[in-house]
């Protein structure tokens, strides 16, 4: 056997190992990220509401937690534009996610810090796959958290409104995310002739 036949030979187990290695690399950036996500503004690109489920383009999302009272108030009033909201639904609903702000202003220290964490992990010199492990674990067990507890403010916000509220609000999201989504085949579309 040649010996870049040999190496080669030798290299097809050290080839999955990286493969396995980049894999556990991509899945505690995820991990992390995602962390990360729950207490990141959005940029100007993004739009001000977010929503995703309930949390991508409506009832609070990461960027209405992250900014100013003041900031948070114009996104709920942006929110409640056009489904007829009283000034004391209004009041209500500013103040279920000024509680929610308060209660997840802790944990957005902690996210940062699992994400220093993590890339500590992720660049010593000797990667040690176990502590990565429980970097991710505890950035899974963070994001549970604060998941849950933007969940009981947008179910607290949405019981606020009356049900014909609730279904207008509904149509509206329906509606965006059509045009997110035909935006997102047109820049598609454009991006495949280049």
């Amino acid at each position: 056997m040649t010996s870049k036949t040999a190496g080669a030979a030798q290299g097809a187990p050290g080839a999955r190992v990286r493969l396995v290695m980049v894999g556990m690399v991509l899945t505690l950036l995820a991990a992390i990220g995602v962390s990360a996500w729950a207490q990141t503004p959005p940029s100007a690109s993004q739009p001000s509401m977010g929503m995703h489920g309930m949390h991508q383009g409506g009832m609070g999302g990461p960027g209405m937690m992250g900014g100013s009272p003041e900031r948070m108030g114009r996104m709920i009033d942006h929110m409640l534009d056009g489904l007829n909201a009283t000034d004391a639904q209004r009041a209500q609903i500013k103040q279920i996610f000024a509680q929610a702000a308060t209660d997840l202003k802790g944990q957005g220290a902690a996210a940062r810090d699992l994400h220093r964490k993590g890339m500590e992990v992720l660049t010593a010199p000797a990667v040690d796959a176990n502590a990565a492990e429980q970097v991710r674990l505890q950035a899974m067990q963070l994001h549970d958290q604060m998941s849950r507890r933007m969940t009981q403010a947008m179910v607290a916000a949405a019981s606020v409104l009356t049900p014909e509220q609730r279904a207008q609000f509904g149509a509206h999201l329906k509606d965006r995310q059509a045009r997110m989504e035909e935006r997102t085949k047109r820049m598609e579309g454009d991006g495949s002739r280049r």
